[in-house]
């Protein structure tokens, strides 16, 4: 047991930490919104990741591999979205016009929808989590259950360490602020664009 939760809290430690999508939504939320009411999108990949397993493991294999491509596509036209909408929130703070911050339930929500049409789950539970959960299983429905909780309870541990760590007022000043809103802005487009050309490819 103990070996599926190192494997487990090891594999969310790095998928948390390495650049991607969701990364780049919550700093752009964090600078937008503050670490509060970002806070609660930490538990984004819990929500989401439920129906991606179920995907994966039941149906996503079943399909040819043009599916990831449409699944690249749609995710960075959604990241282009966000981009788009953090540089208008920057705009609107530059102008001070800012609006009312995005409330938790609905950064929560957007971070949910960010990370179903990411790749990168989809990716992890069918060449990591997925086999590696079924084997658990075949041992133990308790080495499952472990290897997933530990997975996700680091997922989460660690996301929330990040947005506070970015989101704490010794680290974000208004200028600090606003330099994050325009690098959040620009690493979701960097990215919507690179999906968007890789499913072209």
């Amino acid at each position: 047991m103990i070996k599926y939760i190192i494997i487990g809290s090891g594999f969310a430690f790095a998928a948390a930490v390495q650049p991607g999508p969701l990364m780049a939504f919550l700093l752009s939320r964090v600078s937008i919104s503050g670490w509060r009411r970002t806070l609660p999108a930490a538990f984004a990949p819990v929500i989401s990741d439920g129906p991606i397993a179920i995907l994966v493991l039941l149906v996503l294999n079943r399909f040819a591999g043009g599916f990831e491509h449409i699944l690249k596509a749609a995710g960075g036209i959604l990241l282009l979205y966000f981009a788009g909408s953090t540089l208008a929130a920057w705009r609107r703070e530059k102008t001070g016009t800012a609006m009312e911050p995005p409330s938790a339930p609905k950064t929560l929500f957007q971070a949910v929808a960010v990370n179903l049409a990411n790749p990168g789950p989809y990716l992890g539970w069918s060449l990591v989590l997925g086999p590696l959960t079924i084997e658990a299983w075949r041992q133990s429905y308790g080495h499952a259950i472990t290897l997933v909780t530990s997975f996700y309870v680091t997922m989460v541990l660690s996301l929330s360490l990040i947005i506070i760590l970015f989101g704490t007022t010794s680290f974000l000043g208004s200028q600090g602020r606003s330099l994050l809103m325009l690098a959040s802005s620009a690493a979701l487009a960097s990215i919507g664009v690179y999906q968007l050309l890789s499913a072209l490819n």
